[in-house]
């Protein structure tokens, strides 16, 4: 990615206000409860515009950080020099995964 790219993923994570690791569920977290909040149907009736104004914003960043994270790859082993517990590594990479990851109760 090119330093330009990087801006937008930045600036895209600013506006969700996500921490420099976040995963795929909490950038639909946030984007589900921006979305929420500045949804056009929800705004006065002077306040339209600029919410949808808004909300394309939202779509924009939202869809940025997704074909991100859907591009970005990692190792699926771990490096020689790493001492991982094979659990801790896995659930690492797959913990929040509903088929791989630990079964929620």
């Amino acid at each position: 990615m090119n330093k330009k790219d990087w801006q937008a993923v930045e600036q895209a994570r600013e506006l969700f206000n996500l921490g420099e690791q976040a995963t795929a569920e909490e950038m639909k977290q946030a984007y589900r409860r921006m979305c929420k909040k500045y949804h056009p149907d929800r705004a006065e009736e002077a306040d339209k515009k600029r919410y949808a104004e808004i909300m394309c914003r939202l779509t924009e960043s939202y869809e940025l950080l997704m074909r991100y994270i859907r591009k970005y790859r990692f190792p699926l082993k771990p490096d020689k020099d790493t001492l991982y517990d094979p659990e801790d590594w896995w659930m690492n990479r797959f913990g929040d995964d509903p088929l791989w990851g630990r079964k929620k109760r």
